[in-house]
């Protein structure tokens, strides 16, 4: 049975009702038969009917054998650093999301939690940099904005090479389980941002992780009931009809990414375009092989002009891609990481990284193509015109 199908039936009917479309179980707590003899619920922390079936789809998207719904994406991240203790050390991928870098750096490293940012694009660095204090290997990819891919089965190897205990923890927002599936290739931990592609519409927070190891689902499980993050119900009912239609709407978030990527690539205001999708992308026949040879929804590029007053003119003149954080819904998007998601990281770390004064991300929603490279060649004019004003200045 293909993928699109599988994920279509696997959601069972109610087995009360009939129901086609999974209850929403509004409620906080479940009648006992007898203390502690119940029908599988006790209270609302620790399990919902309706987020069971979110989870369990969740499992059954990624391949794994445990999957646990989160209030957020950060609540999702959040809980697997709580696996780790006081001396432990993370390893992460130097283009990192700043929610995530904000978690690790701000939060974690005051309970003696330490990490270091490492270019995870050559999995050789991994091997250099792994010390008996590395208990933790966090990668995204592509990443958050500049789409850099690592090779997820190679770090695996190291890792399971040089130091077989350390975790691998894989962060596939961008991707989306529709193209990309991290524990096939060796990952012990799958999260998302189920805010993004998983919920499709812009219209909920929620978080997920799924593993394939039942005794690490079970300690994920315990912390986040010990800690509360839970998916409410009527979000966990989102996220389900999101995913309903997934493999559909990243068909066309692809399709539509890759025509805008093509043109910014020939427009002479642009000087680089991020996308994993061009042969000339540095890890291409690495994303083509981990991602079913489709390469994503989300666009970067940087100006001529690199500096933030032209991303900003620009970001501000667009129509059709609204400026707004986050990304992976039906309407585009556009942000300027330097001064919105990526503000946190100081500006010489952020630079390094690659993510310079004026780039710009878009997330390709799924409008006409056609108006979508009218709106940017339009907005581009702005930009253009801020250059033009700039070079007569100093002449």
């Amino acid at each position: 049975m293909r993928k699109s199908t599988d994920l279509i039936h696997s959601i069972p009917a109610d087995p009360l009702t009939g129901a086609i479309s999974v209850p929403i179980y509004q409620t906080s707590t479940f009648v006992q038969e007898a203390p502690g003899l119940n029908k599988g619920y006790d209270y609302a922390r620790s399990g919902n009917p309706t987020r069971t079936a979110l989870e369990t789809l969740l499992a059954r998207l990624e391949g794994g054998s445990t999957g646990i719904a989160f209030a957020s994406g950060l609540a999702a991240i959040d809980a697997v650093l709580k696996l780790l203790q006081s001396g432990d050390e993370i390893l992460a991928v130097d283009d990192i999301y700043g929610g995530a870098f904000r978690l690790f750096t701000h939060i974690y490293e005051k309970f003696g939690i330490s990490v270091r940012y490492i270019d995870t694009t050559r999995a050789e660095n991994v091997l250099d940099a792994i010390t008996p204090a590395t208990k933790l290997i966090w990668i995204e990819t592509p990443t958050n904005p500049t789409l850099k891919i690592s090779d997820i089965a190679a770090i695996a190897a190291i890792r399971d090479a040089a130091a077989p205990d350390v975790l691998l923890c894989v962060d596939n927002t961008f991707a989306s389980p529709a193209l990309q599936q991290p524990l096939r290739f060796g990952a012990d931990l799958v999260v998302h941002s189920a805010t993004k592609y998983l919920g499709g519409h812009s219209d909920l927070i929620a978080g997920a992780v799924v593993t394939g190891d039942e005794t690490l689902g079970a300690k994920l499980k315990f912390i986040q009931n010990a800690s509360g993050a839970i998916l409410s119900p009527h979000d966990s009912w989102l996220v389900i009809r999101g995913i309903e239609t997934l493999h559909l709407r990243m068909d066309r978030h692809c399709s539509n990414a890759w025509v805008v990527a093509r043109f910014l690539q020939s427009h002479p205001a642009v000087k680089e375009v991020f996308f994993p999708g061009f042969t000339d992308h540095p890890n291409h026949a690495i994303a083509a092989r981990q991602q079913e040879g489709r390469f994503g929804g989300i666009v970067s590029f940087t100006l001529h002009d690199d500096r933030e007053e032209a991303a900003k003119a620009l970001v501000c003149r667009t129509r059709l891609f609204c400026l707004a954080e986050s990304l992976g819904g039906i309407k585009s998007l556009v942000c300027h990481p330097a001064t919105m998601t990526h503000k946190s990281i100081p500006r010489e770390q952020r630079v390094q990284a690659g993510v310079t004064d004026s780039l710009v991300r878009l997330s390709v929603g799924l409008e006409d193509a056609a108006d979508l490279i009218e709106d940017l060649r339009e907005a581009l004019k702005a930009t253009e015109l801020l250059a033009a004003k700039q070079t007569t200045a100093t002449t």
